[in-house]
């Protein structure tokens, strides 16, 4: 781990918080730094857009991908570790790399759950919970101590082509009427699929960088990245 980085994203500047008065558009990074590097730097100056670190990116590189995106943007990032175990130790990791909010399984033990949030809030980041393969995410809320900032409607990569598997926006009206959270949409993210998460409610929607040769939806990293960042904007908003 680079010292001079973790430095840095323990010094960062303030990020404002996540609320209900703006929709976010969420850019995952799944594939490698260089891809990262390249794209971020074609971003729109936007505190609107968020930045996450990818399940994959981080199994590949570690705290160093958290590490390495703070150097080059100040705003908000996500460290999509999706927590099923050990939630003191990686929910550290993620504050200590530079993380504003780290990940969660729904799945995961309420024991999890529960340490990830208490040790989110003693280290000043938020928790999100991602409710991947998880039929009631409601019965999952009711039974933690603490509530996470967001939860998250999530079809996995592996179902986008899958007929019929849809992202569950049914659950949103279910978990806001008991919760004061904030809802993430995720799962083959299009602009046509921003819309309906945007219309259904979702206050954070999740589109991942895809290659142009990829089978998976999102934006590709052949198109006019600062423009079609700006389209999905003004379709959530």
């Amino acid at each position: 781990m680079n010292p001079f980085l973790s430095l840095k994203a323990l010094v960062q500047k303030p990020v404002k918080q996540l609320d209900k008065k703006r929709k976010r558009l969420q850019i995952a990074f799944n594939s490698s730094l260089e891809e990262a590097q390249s794209v971020i730097q074609a971003l729109p100056k936007d505190d609107r857009v968020l930045i996450e670190a990818g399940t994959p990116l981080l199994k590949r590189e570690g705290m160093h991908a958290i590490e390495t995106i703070r150097s080059m943007w100040d705003g908000y990032i996500v460290a999509d570790y999706k927590i099923m175990d050990g939630a003191r130790q990686e929910v550290n990791y993620a504050a200590i790399a530079g993380a504003n909010a780290v990940t969660v399984l729904g799945a995961a033990p309420k024991q999890t759950i529960d340490l990830a949030a208490k040790t989110a809030q003693t280290r000043g980041i938020d928790l999100m919970i991602d409710f991947i393969n998880v039929e009631d995410p409601l019965r999952v809320m009711r039974s933690l101590s603490m509530v996470p900032q967001v939860a998250m409607l999530h079809r996995g990569r592996d179902e986008e082509n899958a007929f019929g598997k849809i992202i569950q926006y049914r659950h949103v009206a279910r978990i806001l009427s008991k919760f004061d959270c904030l809802i993430s949409a995720a799962g083959g993210v299009d602009l046509k699929e921003a819309q309906s998460a945007s219309f259904n409610g979702a206050d954070i929607v999740v589109v991942n960088i895809v290659s142009p040769k990829s089978q998976w939806k999102g934006i590709r990293t052949d198109d006019d990245i600062n423009q079609v960042v700006k389209k999905f904007l003004s379709t959530i908003d």
